[in-house]
């Protein structure tokens, strides 16, 4: 049984509205990156107390923390960004959440982002040690731009930090952004320490997002190929449909259903059982 979550900011920046169309497409857990147009990490108390009530109304689970982590520039000063994810180890706690979605640190563009291979495993440990302490799994996502965009240095990552609190989930569309056929190319030697996986399809001739199983990402194949290994975790649409950004993306209730309908069309078709 594999269970569905999504980023319930691309519904609406509106928490209630997030919450009562994840319900309405029986969902169960959501993903949560942010609220009222604020970040999770930028909450103040008051508004993550009041996710909390809000979520607990409407009987829904938190799977991940959708954070910025990593999300900085890889000469910016660390110190205060992993006093960040001490914050958001925080956060996870206090909303139930056994995930934190990081990433590996924007690179120079024009750059080999081998060159800045050591400062950045260096980070990643850090993080990691954050994780460790707080019983928490930190979420590799391979997004552009960063150190880990490519399946060989996703590999790197994970196998240098070596720590079970430092996972890979996996991102169809943003492998497929930066030349990679994610399936093909990448899943047999990613599987082994993938963990989530986020729903969002791309076309390799310009990039455009797009439904799961309308573009290049090899979406039911790897379905079919998790399915086969026995996956049991979840799977968070996060479509981007209407537009994608360096922060975050966003798509609308209407969007945000075409998405839940194409993914889960995908998994009928499949005979995949879902909740």
């Amino acid at each position: 049984m594999w269970t569905l979550s999504g980023f319930a900011d691309e519904i609406s920046p509106d928490l209630d509205e997030q919450c009562e169309v994840a319900k309405e497409l029986g969902l169960r857990y959501i993903e949560v990156r942010s609220a009222w147009g604020v970040n999770i990490l930028d909450l103040d108390d008051e508004q993550l107390q009041l996710m909390k009530t809000i979520l607990a109304r409407h009987d829904l689970g938190v799977s991940s923390i959708g954070s910025p982590i990593g999300k900085i520039h890889i000469d910016d000063d660390f110190p205060p960004h992993l006093e960040r994810m001490r914050h958001a180890a925080e956060v996870a706690h206090f909303l139930g959440a056994p995930y934190i979605r990081i990433f590996s640190f924007f690179q120079t563009p024009g750059t080999d982002p081998d060159q800045k291979r050591a400062e950045v495993i260096e980070r990643m440990r850090a993080l990691a040690r954050v994780a460790e302490e707080a019983d928490l799994i930190l979420l590799h996502e391979n997004e552009k731009e960063i150190y880990g965009d490519i399946p060989r240095r996703c590999l790197d990552i994970v196998r240098s930090v070596g720590s079970p609190h430092l996972r890979l989930a996996w991102d169809p569309a943003n492998f497929v952004q930066v030349g990679v056929k994610p399936y093909t190319e990448g899943y047999a030697v990613l599987r082994p320490h993938l963990e989530y996986v986020q729903i969002k399809d791309a076309l390799a001739a310009d990039g455009t997002v797009v439904p799961a199983g309308e573009g290049d990402g090899e979406v039911a194949r790897t379905m079919q190929a998790l399915r086969h290994d026995g996956f049991d975790g979840f799977f968070s649409l996060e479509p981007h449909l209407a537009e994608g950004h360096a922060t975050g993306g966003f798509s609308g209730p209407d969007n945000f259903r075409r998405a839940w309908l194409a993914f889960t069309g995908l998994l009928t078709a499949e005979g995949i059982e879902y909740a």
